[in-house]
Formats: structure tokens, sequence, C-alpha cells
């Protein structure tokens, strides 16, 4: 069925695309920031189609505060949380330690502890014994550990934290862990530690994780351009972070 606007003529697209390329090309567009370009340009015309702007989409609501901080609705979630599949636990350092010393030496796990603005990494005794630094860990109903979620840098003045995530145990990744697990540990962020912003930094050639990101309510807010060597070349990261107001 025709739409009922009248359809821009080709002749007129055609022209705005040759003013646009020749603008883009003078300030310095590669191909891969026209397909970007496009990609933001569909996103928000989607958004229109909808009746809603891309910042306007619907975020999960977060319980109102009275104004003595006490919850109105159902009290807020403490450890252990509990999923459909998954429970994420309070952090044991005398018995969790050596988890996180196994998880963090492989290809995947030596992220949780690199920080992707210097590219230098954590040290485990500091991120354990610093008290601005949250940590739970992801175990199955039977209690068996599988990962570990944290809140970095947790700021009670300006309501922040950086969020990481880790799926330790090789063979339990790619099952929908990680997912749930970082929806519950952003729910406990939000309902129990009262965060207003919650951010975290990946890799942009690490697609899977920054679509998983999205799903969960993330957005990039930049991008930092060759911002870190790693594994013998220069990487862009990208910082995503969620809102709640």
């Amino acid at each position: 069925m025709e739409n009922s606007k009248q359809r821009i003529p080709e002749t007129t697209l055609e022209a705005l695309a040759r003013n646009f390329f020749k603008e883009t090309s003078a300030y310095g567009f590669q191909q891969v920031d026209y397909v970007r370009f496009v990609n933001y340009i569909l996103d928000r015309a989607m958004g229109r189609q909808d009746g809603i702007g891309i910042q306007e989409k619907k975020l999960p609501v977060i319980p109102k505060k009275t104004k003595k901080g006490v919850l109105k609705s159902s009290q807020p979630p403490q450890l252990p949380l509990t999923g459909k599949n998954i429970k994420i636990r309070a952090f044991h350092r005398e018995q969790d330690k050596s988890l996180l010393e196994k998880w963090v030496v492989d290809e995947y796990g030596r992220y949780f502890l690199l920080s992707l603005t210097t590219a230098k990494e954590i040290n485990l005794d500091h991120l354990i014994e610093n008290d601005f630094h949250i940590i739970g860990i992801i175990t199955l109903h039977d209690d068996t550990p599988i990962g570990a979620m944290a809140y970095l840098n947790y700021d009670v003045m300006q309501f922040k934290a950086e969020l990481r995530k880790l799926i330790g145990e090789p063979d339990m990744r790619g099952r929908g862990y990680g997912k749930e697990a970082t929806h519950l540990w952003i729910g406990y962020g939000t309902e129990t530690l009262d965060l207003k912003k919650i951010y975290l930094n990946t890799l942009d050639t690490n697609i899977r994780n920054v679509r998983l990101n999205e799903e969960l309510g993330f957005r990039v807010e930049g991008i930092l351009r060759n911002e870190v060597f790693v594994d013998g070349e220069y990487k862009d990261v990208l910082r995503m972070g969620l809102w709640r107001e």
C-alpha cells in the first residue's frame, strides 16, 4: 500500500546526496563513517515512525523514594539476587579470591582487570580491597560459581559506578548467563545502591558485547579513537552508559 505522503523525487535525493558527499568528503569521512552515519539516520527515522525519539524510549521503572529515602514499593533486593537460571551472592575474600585468580588469566577473563582507558591492568588485591569496589559472585542454582559482577569506583556523591562482568568458566559462556547476571546487577545497582548512572567501557571490536549492552538499555555515549594499545594494535574504546531518572 502506497504511503499517503508524497515521496521525495529521486532527483532531489540524488542532489542532496551529492551535496552531503561533497561536504563530508571535505570533512574527512571514510567509507566506514558513511555506514555509521546511515545507521544513525535510520535509528532516528525509525524512532519518529514509532512515535518516540531515540532518547525517549521507555526504560524499566525504578521505585520512587519518599523524603526519608524509603522506597514506596517493595523492599530493594539485597544479595543474593536470584534469577531464572543463576544467582549472584556476596563476594567472600577467603573463598573467592582463588576463583578470580583462575578466571582472569585467559584471553576472555583478562579484560575484567584491564582498564580500557589506560590499558593498564588493575591489581587483583587492589580490586578486592578497595572500599569503593563492589563484587558479586555469579552461581548456578546449585551454588556452582561461574563468574563475577562488579561495580568499580562506586561514587556515593554522584550516584554512579562502572559496571564489569565476567563469566569465568569457559564452558558456561554463550548460554545467556552474562545477560541475566547483568540484568540482575543493574537492578541491584539502581534499587539498592541508588545508582543513577551506570557506565562501562568496551572495545569496538566486541560487537556481540555491544549488542548485549544495548539490549539491556545502555547507549554508546562516545568513541575514544585509538585509545588503547592491546594485542599489538591500537583499538577504539566505546563508552556506554545507562541513566535512570
